[in-house]
């Protein structure tokens, strides 16, 4: 199998390229390697990930982007290769490692019977308390002013992600790994989307995304699987 390609596409906006240069490597991988049913999925696949990049992970359906993520936020350990978090290896760094992570799958992650407000408040509950005033704020700013205490599966798919993506609003961790979190969203919502990866990247944090969708981001790094 041929190994997995990482390149950096010439797109440039707004963002000073030696940002990249002087920015600490967040997370970084060697030599990974993963099958599955007899069937490698990837190996020799190497990546880094800086503070303000986002990572944008391409491939056909099957080609172990979800796997991937999986692996890098240990939630599957049938792997070969090491993964660093800012150059310790992640083993020894699991509490700072998980404290500094938001993982979004790729199954809308919300009850379907609460409401966006309540899905909001039970999961910021699991790591931090968050007034009121501030998920009202959240799902505001991600266009479901409104519905805030309508139960989710009233709901279109569409408004279903913008409150699951919500959580990126008020979570503080520098980390975002996030599988094919556009879908569903019309174009409204893939533009405040972007957005969000932007702002996140020029505050320091870094972003790792599966998205077959043509992202407009500074210092973005595209690897491709399969």
């Amino acid at each position: 199998m041929t190994p997995a390609t990482v390149d950096t596409p010439g797109q440039d906006i707004g963002t000073d390229a030696s940002q990249s240069l002087t920015s600490a490597v967040m997370l970084d991988g060697t030599d990974l390697f993963c099958e599955r049913d007899d069937r490698i999925l990837f190996e020799q696949l190497n990546f880094t990930v800086s503070e303000g990049q986002v990572l944008q992970i391409k491939g056909s359906n099957g080609s172990g982007k979800t796997t991937l993520l999986h692996i890098l936020c240990g939630l599957n350990d049938s792997y070969q290769g090491s993964i660093r978090w800012y150059g310790q290896a992640i083993e020894t760094q699991a509490e700072e490692f998980y404290g500094a992570l938001l993982y979004i799958g790729h199954r809308v992650g919300v009850n379907k019977v609460l409401t966006p407000l309540e899905n909001l408040r039970w999961t910021c509950s699991l790591q931090q308390q968050v007034s009121d005033t501030e998920l009202y704020r959240a799902l505001a700013e991600v266009g479901l002013r409104g519905f805030e205490e309508s139960q989710c599966f009233t709901l279109s798919a569409g408004q279903q992600q913008r409150a699951s993506l919500a959580r990126l609003l008020i979570s503080d961790a520098r980390l975002w790994v996030l599988d094919e979190p556009f879908t569903t969203l019309d174009a409204g919502g893939l533009s405040l989307l972007e957005g969000l990866l932007r702002s996140h990247a020029d505050a320091g944090g870094a972003v790792i995304v599966t998205t077959h969708h043509d992202l407009r981001v500074a210092d973005l790094q595209q690897m491709t699987l399969g």
